[in-house]
């Protein structure tokens, strides 16, 4: 591919993630898509032939943005503590980079989840792994015992819901975006020790 051919496409994707993000798979449509990168409808089915693919791209893109260095964190050999820790920070500055990441997610989870679930194990995700991990340790009585399908969707959901919940958050308490920010990276601290003080023994 030349870079005037992967310059475009670059084009093609930044434009299609916003469409997308806007009105999810359902409510975009191609020619909206090649407005917004600016060219014609042709030149965008010649680089994706299907407004599927396109998509299946920008999940890919987004999933690959969002979940490997968090996930990395929680397989790696640090202590369990020092994991939520980790992880924490991987995810909340990777939804700071993209704010628009948890919004464009959660529309298509509402739609499609078939398709979250694919791209996710499409990149070799295995939450088996991670509890497994959270079992031991409580057999181990290095945590209380703790349903790890719930523990996982409750570190995932504090750091996530007040990026779904921003505009609302800004407004109720008067927050400019440095200010959010600040309280993001507030939270990096905040939610670790939250979760860790429920399950420590």
């Amino acid at each position: 591919m030349s870079e005037l051919d992967k310059s475009t496409e670059q084009v093609i994707l930044r434009a299609a993630r916003k469409v997308f993000t806007l009105r999810g798979f359902d409510g975009a449509r191609m020619q909206q898509i090649a407005d917004e990168a600016g060219i014609n409808k042709a030149l965008l089915h010649y680089y994706f032939r299907s407004k599927e693919k396109l998509f299946d791209a920008i999940f890919k893109e987004v999933m690959q943005l969002i979940i490997p260095g968090a996930v990395q964190v929680l397989l790696s050999d640090l202590n369990f503590s020092e994991k939520i820790y980790g992880f924490v920070e991987k995810y909340l500055d990777s939804l700071l980079a993209n704010p628009d990441v948890p919004g464009f997610v959660l529309h298509e989870l509402s739609l499609h989840p078939e398709r979250l679930l694919d791209n996710i194990k499409g990149m070799g995700v295995d939450f088996n792994l991670l509890v497994g991990q959270i079992r031991r340790e409580i057999e181990l009585k290095h945590i209380k015992p703790v349903e790890p399908d719930h523990f996982m969707i409750n570190l995932v959901s504090l750091c996530m819901f007040p990026f779904l919940a921003r505009p609302v958050l800004m407004g109720l308490t008067g927050f400019d975006h440095g200010k959010f920010n600040a309280f993001i990276a507030e939270r990096k601290q905040e939610i670790p020790r939250l979760i860790l003080q429920s399950i420590l023994p």
